[in-house]
């Protein structure tokens, strides 16, 4: 592999196990990162471990991790500390949303959604907070086009809730970070063409959920994960050195269309 857009860069990459992680660890591993990388699906993070090795790039994997248990993620990025001396990026990939009717969703599946998918944002900011001001570091966040917008044909209220938060969160340590020099972004996928999603028309065709946003899109198709991983290598790069408290949105223009 050649140097690239992170070369000398480590960074701390959640949910490597399948999708836009594993898409998000590939280009990351062939810009020049040192990837500390964790996901629950011990499995998925080793095929992902397996994949970047053979292309020659460097990743050091952990799983199974609950980056719900603040202890385990503390652990995870102290080992990571010690085994390179620094980290660079933190880059909040992971996430396990539960969907369905707002007036039918249980306080259970709410309840899980938002520790799946804004407090481990939290804990692992907050954690790897003091060794990105000495490295006057970065953080990317995975938000949502449900963030953004509601969607009539997919109940999604504990989603957009939680990434509504992640958002919002992003925001204010982005004011926050100003004063150490840590700067912090986040990108929001709309549709991607991620397992879930092909699973979803694979079994439902056109009359998935999301058909009516990817209708929308520029060319009427999920998304390529690659996409919304090309989006968080230009934040978590140099090049975005003057980019903070912003949001890109990757979602084929759907939410810019009626």
């Amino acid at each position: 592999m050649t140097t690239g857009r992170l070369e000398g860069k480590v960074v701390l990459l959640t949910g490597i196990g399948s999708g836009m992680g594993r898409v998000t660890a590939q280009l990351f591993a062939r810009e020049g990162a040192t990837l500390v990388g964790c996901d629950l699906d011990a499995d998925g993070a080793a095929e992902t471990a397996r994949l970047i090795d053979a292309a020659g790039g460097r990743i050091h994997p952990t799983a199974p991790l609950d980056l719900g248990d603040r202890d385990a993620v503390t652990r995870w990025i102290t080992a990571a500390v010690e085994r390179h001396g620094r980290v660079d990026v933190l880059y909040n990939n992971a996430s396990a949303p539960r969907f369905g009717p707002f007036g039918e969703q249980t306080a259970a599946d709410y309840a899980f959604t938002i520790r799946n998918e804004l407090d481990i944002v939290w804990h692992a900011s907050q954690l790897a907070w003091p060794h990105l001001a000495a490295s006057r570091g970065a953080i990317v966040n995975i938000g949502s086009g449900a963030g953004l917008q509601g969607a009539r044909a997919l109940p999604q209220a504990a989603h957009a809730a939680a990434k509504g938060g992640v958002m919002a969160l992003t925001r204010q340590l982005a004011a926050e970070g100003i004063a150490c020099g840590i700067r912090v972004n986040s990108v929001s996928p709309g549709v991607m063409a991620t397992p879930p999603v092909l699973a979803m028309y694979a079994e439902l065709g056109e009359a998935a959920p999301v058909a009516s946003i990817v209708a929308r899109t520029i060319d009427g198709k999920p998304g390529d994960p690659l996409a919304v991983a090309y989006a968080g290598l230009y934040l978590a790069s140099d090049e975005a050195a003057w980019v903070t408290g912003a949001n890109l949105v990757v979602d084929g223009g759907a939410s810019a269309t009626m």
